[in-house]
């Protein structure tokens, strides 16, 4: 049998970008709206041109220059949005305008002050309109999951026969369960005489956190559009998360062997990690797909598992998303076999170590450290008393003047085999120029890859917590740094990096790239 195509159609630019504290840029948008064509997506919802000038832009600059996908404008089932739409979406060569209106009692009582007939005359009216400038109209009655059955589905019908070539059914405030939902499209399949004009798709938000339960049920029942979006940002509680219903496909071939996605899936992670940047919403590490722990491993019944037969806790790849590897966070929950298996990679061979002593000295660090990394590992190997793993440098004194209308300067005093030496640096921020300040001192390259900072304790003296990643010529290193002073704590994160660099030195060796 013939595999059908799932159309994926993304709505991170329209509505992931209502669910922003800022609008976007036309500039941003076209950054995503390429790497979504990279992605591999079907339909590219690039934003409501009505709603304001900017967004005008933003649809119909997306329209000239992506190519491959179908760029797709959302319009009010009134003839000012619908033809403002249309000039916004011209310029692609594949155009839709997607036009809705609300039909439950709720919005139809409460917000629009119409009756049903005023909504299907409205219905009639426009979606012809639409079509008479666009062959490719979608038409969505917003709130289905709350309408009527009876006036849904004339609601349907009659926009099929006015030219809709797509009826989205949208579960507008994720209110609906998926049994439900797939009621709802047994329904519209059974009653709807020209439902097959048309394809039938679904965009659920997850309010109720049924989204991806939701859209994927809807397929199982007839349903060939998903409208969703990349790491499921959307209004309130978001919409269907794209990664999530396209590898949910991928993985369960056993339970939809009639359907496929084109989605390029190994550049899911580059997009994820392109739109919470240039979004400013992060992700949170137990995301499915694109959290930073859905490929991480700490148990060590798990790790054990991993190493023997991945599948065992893995049930994708890692690389299938478009990342390198997993990742086994070394922790005192971890195994002999995890640790031994990571020396392995750095190069040790089992005839080097004792792995009974050494995996003493393990467990002892990773109770007072928390997390363990390869420096650590190596360190530990190398060491030959407790002297070794002491701190070459220590930071004294740190001084750091800046503010607004003002060049931020950073003097620094470190104690380095029992001398003191002191700099000063001007630089990008206060801790850039704390950190150059310390480059004077030590003269390591590193560059910094990543800054993250968390507060681990509350109220207004709260602590925290600054985690760095640094690169440099001795591999790539992770520093930690803790206190109720920001700039301090960073100051101390990067010093940590500078130590471990030290110690990788000492003992000539350096970090597998």
């Amino acid at each position: 049998m013939k595999k059908e195509k799932i159309v994926i159609f993304d709505t991170t630019l329209r509505d992931g970008e209502q669910s922003l504290s800022s609008s976007l840029s036309v500039k941003q948008k076209l950054r995503i709206a390429r790497q979504l064509a990279q992605l591999n997506v079907d339909v590219i919802e690039a934003g409501f041109p009505i709603s304001s000038p900017g967004d005008f832009e933003s649809v119909s600059t997306i329209a000239k220059e992506i190519k491959g996908p179908v760029i797709c404008g959302l319009a009010r089932l009134v003839e000012k949005d619908i033809v403002t739409c249309v000039k916004a979406i011209r310029p692609a060569k594949q155009p839709r305008l997607h036009t809705f209106i609300g039909t439950s009692p709720i919005h139809r009582q409460g917000q629009l002050r119409k009756s049903q007939d005023e909504v299907l005359e409205m219905v009639r009216r426009c979606v012809k309109l639409a079509r008479r400038f666009c062959p490719d109209v979608e038409f969505s009655p917003m709130d289905a999951g709350r309408t009527e059955e009876d006036f849904l589905c004339s609601v349907v019908e009659l926009a099929i026969a006015s030219g809709a070539r797509t009826v989205n059914i949208p579960d507008t405030v994720g209110y609906t369960t998926p049994e439900q939902f797939a009621a709802m499209i047994d329904m519209l399949r059974d009653r709807v005489p020209n439902i097959d004009r048309a394809v039938i798709s679904v965009h659920c938000h997850n309010d109720l956190g049924m989204a991806t339960a939701n859209s994927l049920t809807a397929v199982s029942h007839g349903a060939r559009q998903i409208e969703c979006s990349v790491n499921g940002i959307g209004e309130r509680a978001g919409n269907t998360a794209l990664e999530e219903v396209v590898m949910a496909l991928k993985v369960r071939q056993d339970l939809f062997a009639d359907v496929y996605s084109a989605v390029n899936t190994r550049e899911i992670m580059r997009t994820s990690r392109l739109v919470r940047e240039i979004c400013n919403m992060p992700v949170q590490p137990n995301k499915a797909i694109v959290g930073s722990n859905a490929f991480a491993h700490s148990s060590g019944i798990h790790q054990d598992g991993v190493l023997k037969a991945k599948q065992t806790y893995e049930i994708m790849t890692p690389e299938s998303v478009g990342l390198k590897e997993n990742r086994m966070n070394l922790t005192s929950r971890s195994g002999s076999h995890m640790v031994k298996s990571r020396l392995q990679a750095l190069g040790y061979r089992g005839m080097d170590f004792d792995l009974d002593e050494y995996y003493k000295r393990f467990i002892a660090l990773a109770d007072k450290k928390g997390s363990v990394y390869d420096d650590d590992l190596i360190a530990l190997m190398e060491s030959k008393d407790e002297k070794d793993l002491e701190d070459r440098y220590t930071l004294e004194y740190l001084n750091v003047s800046s503010g607004r209308g003002t060049v931020p300067t950073a003097t620094a005093r470190i104690a380095v085999d029992g001398k003191v030496r002191e700099e000063a640096s001007t630089g990008d921020g206060a801790v850039d120029a704390a950190t150059k300040a310390i480059d004077r001192i030590v003269g390591y390259n590193i560059t910094l890859e990543n800054y993250h900072l968390e507060a681990v304790t509350g109220g207004r003296e709260a602590q925290g917590r600054v985690t760095v990643v640094g690169r440099s010529p001795e591999g790539v290193f992770t520093g930690t740094g803790t206190s109720t002073d920001i700039v301090e704590a960073s100051a101390l994160a990067y010093m940590d990096i500078v130590n471990k660099i030290a110690r990788m030195k000492k003992f000539k060796r350096k970090l597998p790239k």
